[in-house]
C-alpha cells in the first residue's frame, strides 16, 4: 500500500511528480541539495495548483489541501518513512547512481524505487541498488499536470508485485501507463527524439529556418508544437543525452546526435529553462536564433 511518496529532485519533473501525487492524496516529501530548487519548486506546485483552479478541474479547498501535503527538505533522512521513492534527478547515469548509492540504507525493506529516466536502462539502474525486484521505470510526460501518460517500464528484475502496484497508483492519480520494454529511450523518447534531431539536421544542412522548420510540422503535420520549439521546452541538453543513449545503446548511425545540437550544448544555450536555444526567450516574443 503506497500512501507516502518521496520524490529526489526539485526541477520541472519533479515538482510536477509531486504536484499530481498530492492532489491524488498522497503525502508527498521533495528533496533537493538546492534549498532555492525547493522554494522555486513549492512556488510551481502553488501557481500550477492555482491554474487548475481558475480552470475548474479542482476546488480552491483541494488545492490548499495538496499543497499542504507537500513537505521539502535537502536531505534524504525523512525518506526512511515512504512507501515509494521516485529519483527524478538529472539525466545522468552516474548522478543517479550515487543518489539510490544514499538512497538505499534509509529506506524501508519493503519501499519501492523508481526511477523518471527518459532514455537510461532500467535494467542496469536496478543492479546498482539493494531492490532490483522492487525497482521500477516511472517515465513521466512533461509538463506532469497536463499530460496523460505514463511509462512503465520493467528491469528484468522487477517483481510482478511491484508492477501491479505501479500501475495502481499511476491510474489513481489520473494517468493512464503504458508498458514499454527495457530498451534505449523506451517507446515516446524512441520515436520523439530522432524527430527532433532530424529536425535540428534539416536546420544545420539550411534546408528551412527555425521558423520555417517549426512551422511546416505544425501546419502541415498537425503538431500543436514545432520540433525545434518542443526541443528548447524539452531542454536541449536533455535531447542531447537521450540521443547519445539512442547512439550508444543500438549502435545505429541513424541515432548520431546533429552536431548543431552538440554546438548548442556546448554554448550553454540549452533552451526555455535558461531563455535561450532554438529560439531566444528574453523579450516579449520568442526569437528564432537562426
Amino acid at each position: 500500500m503506497v500512501q507516502h511518496v518521496g520524490i529526489i529532485g526539485a526541477g520541472q519533473m519533479g515538482n510536477g511528480i509531486a504536484h499530481v501525487f498530492a492532489v491524488a492524496g498522497y503525502d508527498v516529501l521533495l528533496s533537493d541539495i538546492n534549498a532555492e530548487a525547493l522554494v522555486k519548486a513549492l512556488k510551481k506546485v502553488e501557481a500550477n495548483l492555482h491554474r487548475q483552479v481558475v480552470k475548474g478541474l479542482i476546488s480552491d479547498d483541494e488545492a490548499k489541501a495538496a499543497l499542504a501535503r507537500v513537505k521539502t527538505d535537502t536531505t534524504l533522512d525523512g525518506f526512511s518513512e515512504v512507501d515509494l521513492a521516485i529519483e527524478a534527478a538529472t539525466e545522468n547515469e552516474k548522478v543517479k547512481i550515487a543518489i539510490f548509492q544514499q538512497l538505499c540504507p534509509i529506506l524501508k525493506a519493503d519501499a519501492i524505487l523508481a526511477t523518471n529516466t527518459s532514455s537510461i536502462s532500467i535494467t542496469r539502474l536496478a543492479s546498482t541498488t539493494d531492490r532490483p525486484e522492487k525497482f521500477i521505470g516511472l517515465h513521466f510526460m512533461n509538463p506532469v499536470p497536463v499530460m496523460k501518460l505514463v511509462e512503465l517500464i520493467r528491469g528484468i528484475a522487477t517483481s510482478e508485485e511491484t508492477y501491479k502496484v505501479a500501475e495502481t497508483f499511476i491510474a489513481k492519480i489520473g494517468k493512464t501507463s503504458a508498458n514499454s520494454e527495457d530498451f534505449p529511450a523506451f517507446i515516446v523518447n524512441r520515436l520523439l527524439l530522432p524527430m527532433i534531431n532530424e529536425a535540428v539536421y534539416t536546420l544545420y544542412e539550411g534546408v528551412g529556418s527555425v521558423e520555417s522548420i517549426d512551422k511546416a510540422m505544425r501546419l502541415g503535420a498537425n503538431h500543436p508544437m514545432g520540433p525545434l520549439q518542443l526541443a528548447d521546452f524539452i531542454g536541449l541538453d536533455t535531447c542531447l543525452s537521450i540521443m547519445q543513449v539512442l547512439y550508444e545503446g543500438l549502435a545505429d548511425t541513424k541515432y548520431r546526435p546533429c552536431p548543431l545540437l552538440v554546438k548548442y550544448v556546448e554554448a550553454g544555450w540549452i533552451g526555455k529553462k535558461v531563455n535561450r536555444g532554438f529560439y531566444d526567450y528574453r523579450g516579449e516574443e520568442p526569437v528564432p536564433t537562426r
